[in-house]
């Protein structure tokens, strides 16, 4: 006999199982680094722009190069200056070194027969009125202790003012600046060598441009195209002109200024007239701004240390009152014809020149704006007026 339990389970049917679904395994792969970063330099990003290095060294470059421009022309200032006067020369003596040229000299004798020639005539003038200058400058500086013993006595009579005694002065000066006497002489000497380094050079550069002439302006025009050398040549001959207009101008202004002065010291009977004259018309038209005062103190201090207070203060009171007639009326009249400029505008010309660029700046200031004017009065159109009657002073026959 058979067991049941044994039986039912060999040979009960078979029961079919159903086996749970199941997926593919993909294989597992690193996203990129930055699929979901934040790209550099946006707002809600912790790192800076690609391009802020590179933009902090050029920053860093630029500064360095600003800097070192800004010394680089601040050192060739001075040279800046000399090759300016040497171009206004140049251009002031270019009529008299093409008038040689054409009488048959060449053209590098020429400009060094005109540039020596004009610097023969200041050195003479120079040797002719230094002397002088220092001659009355020494009897002044030998009269001054008395005139200020005679003031000191005029004050403590009339005004009970009590001024120090002319050694205590002395005392007191030689204490205070008695220490810096080294240092004032050597800038002195390094004053001079200075100026002797800057006329040379100018009279190189003045020289070097006169003997080129020609050359020179085709070396310039060569590399321009046709169109712009014509408009280059008519401005170059047109602040020639200029240049020259304004000498000539200067040149009248210093005959006129000379013969003035020599009728009123020769009036005055002040000694050495001829010479002081002369003095006094040379450096107030070519020593700008300040010229009008060095040309005055001269013949004052001749009055003074060889005729006296009153003839002191006629003289003065006489080169304040022609300046004043001068700039006011005949600098601007003759200025006007020689340059073709309003007078009202060659005097603001002059003024804001001076203001701005010093010295140099109201010696040069009549040329350039007079070649200004000249250079848009050619390439401006101008255009025909209407009839107006604020355009012309009224009729007096209308008018009665």
């Amino acid at each position: 006999m058979t067991s049941s339990s044994s039986v039912g389970a060999g040979s009960g049917p078979d029961v079919p199982t159903t086996a749970a679904p199941t997926t593919p395994v993909q294989p597992f792969t690193q996203p990129p680094a930055d699929q979901y970063a934040t790209p550099p330099g946006s707002p809600s990003s912790t790192r800076p722009p690609r391009w802020l290095p590179r933009a902090l060294v050029m920053a860093v470059v630029a500064v360095f190069v600003a800097i070192f421009s800004w010394n680089a022309l601040g050192a060739l200032n001075g040279l800046f200056v000399n090759v300016l006067i040497a171009v206004f020369i140049a251009l002031a003596l270019e009529p008299g070194t093409v008038w040689l040229v054409r009488h048959g000299w060449r053209r590098g004798l020429a400009a060094a027969v005109t540039l020596l020639g004009s610097l023969l005539v200041v050195i003479v003038l120079m040797a002719l009125f230094g002397n002088l200058f220092v001659q009355q400058l020494v009897e002044l500086a030998q009269s001054v202790p008395a005139l200020y013993e005679g003031l000191q006595g005029f004050l403590t009579e009339r005004f009970d003012i009590v001024v120090p005694d002319t050694e205590n002065l002395l005392r007191q000066a030689l204490g205070e600046f008695g220490d810096d006497v080294a240092s004032g002489a050597l800038l002195v000497g390094t004053t001079v060598v200075g100026g002797l380094l800057a006329t040379l050079t100018i009279l190189l550069v003045s020289y070097y441009l006169l003997a080129a002439g020609p050359k020179f302006r085709a070396a310039v025009c060569g590399w321009l195209t046709p169109a712009r050398q014509q408009e280059v040549l008519t401005l170059w001959e047109i602040t020639q002109r200029k240049v020259s207009d304004y000498i000539g101008s200067r040149v009248v202004l210093a005959a006129v200024s000379t013969v003035v002065t020599f009728v009123f010291l020769a009036i005055l009977q002040t000694p050495y007239a001829v010479p002081l004259s002369v003095f006094v018309g040379v450096v107030s038209q070519f020593v700008p701004t300040i010229g009008a005062y060095l040309g005055g103190a001269l013949p004052t201090m001749v009055a003074l240390t060889a005729q006296g207070w009153p003839q002191a203060l006629g003289v003065l009171a006489f080169v304040v009152a022609y300046q004043q007639f001068e700039n006011l009326y005949l600098a601007p009249k003759v200025s006007a014809r020689a340059l073709e400029m309003n007078a009202a505008v060659s005097l603001l010309v002059v003024l804001a020149f001076g203001a701005v660029f010093g010295v140099l700046g109201a010696f040069l200031a009549l040329p350039v704006a007079a070649t200004i004017q000249a250079t848009a009065t050619t390439y401006f159109r101008r255009h025909e007026l209407i009839e107006s009657h604020m355009l012309q002073d009224p009729d007096v026959d209308a008018k009665a």
